[in-house]
């Protein structure tokens, strides 16, 4: 089974695993979202850098 990481399976992935650590320990919801957001911004511009 070959899978292929994407923008169509990292996001999902990652939304999931921030809620369920956001359920786990909501006080920590600034870091998740924070990190959630770069790490978004950042896939979503590697097609882009890599002109």
């Amino acid at each position: 089974m070959n899978i292929e990481f994407s923008n169509a399976v990292l996001a999902p992935a990652l939304a999931l695993l921030a809620g369920i650590l956001i359920l786990l320990a909501p006080r920590f919801l600034n870091y998740f979202v924070a990190v959630y957001l770069i790490v978004v911004g950042i896939v979503g511009l590697i097609p882009l850098l890599q002109r």
